[in-house]
């Protein structure tokens, strides 16, 4: 048995080690045009993968957060609050998968009998499914895997976070802002983590005239989880998955 599972995990080493040098590879530059159609079909691919396996069919939120927090800090417990209210309001929550604010968010969801999907990424650390999923999708491309995290949601709940956090944060915000998908409702959560970045925007992007003022309102800012849950009934229509209402937060 002992032979059996070190086997497994050299096994699974060799196979992440091969992923992520075909990414290096890939975003050196240009390759030949074989090697660039190899890739193409790889990330086609794994598209289908992702549209076959997520059997999302009624409304659904996807929660962003760090995998850092562990189940003492007040951020796990917070996610995990907000995945039993989305759980308890009808909606599926769908998460990065992982540990920290992602298994709290899924934990939540399924201690209230709510359906708990994850989407998860091949890293050399931090990132293993968490145990609370009950629809789970490898993927192997951060690209690939936020389109999957944006494609089947119709609100987004933002807790604190490092880079791959603001990245996710921040591609929504922009395909909302430039129309790319329609006006979801984003509730970032943890005031006091995110008091410093909006003081970012106004003094800054709003000084420079790099966003409008609207921008701003594209987000809205709370700490109490029913508070999140009431934004995103009221924007967002259950009854027509992925539909929003015509209104602002």
């Amino acid at each position: 048995m002992k032979e059996r599972q070190s086997v497994g995990r050299e096994a699974a080493s060799r196979f992440l080690e091969t992923t992520v040098a075909l990414e290096k590879k890939f975003l050196e530059g240009r390759q030949n045009r074989a090697e660039e159609l190899e890739s193409a079909v790889g990330y086609f691919l794994e598209f289908l993968k992702g549209f076959e396996s997520l059997s999302v069919t009624g409304p659904a939120v996807t929660v962003f957060g760090s995998a850092r927090f562990p189940e003492s800090h007040r951020y796990y417990q917070l996610a995990r609050q907000v995945g039993r209210r989305l759980a308890e309001a009808g909606y599926a929550v769908i998460t990065g998968g992982g540990p920290g604010i992602m298994e709290a968010a899924n934990r939540g969801a399924r201690e209230a009998g709510g359906l708990s999907i994850g989407c998860n990424i091949t890293l050399r650390y931090e990132q293993k499914p968490n145990p609370y999923l009950d629809d789970f999708v490898q993927f192997d491309h951060f690209f690939v895997r936020k389109v999957m995290l944006v494609k089947y949601s119709s609100a987004f709940v933002v807790l604190p976070g490092g880079f791959g956090t603001l990245d996710e944060v921040f591609e929504t915000l922009t395909l909302i802002q430039t129309h790319m998908i329609e006006r979801f409702p984003v509730i970032l959560m943890g005031s006091e983590f995110w008091a410093h970045m909006i003081t970012f925007f106004e003094e800054s992007f709003l000084a420079e005239q790099t966003v409008d003022p609207e921008d701003l309102r594209l987000f809205r800012i709370t700490d109490v989880p029913e508070e999140a849950v009431a934004t995103i009934q009221r924007v967002a229509r259950p009854d027509v998955p992925g539909e929003p209402a015509p209104r602002d937060l």
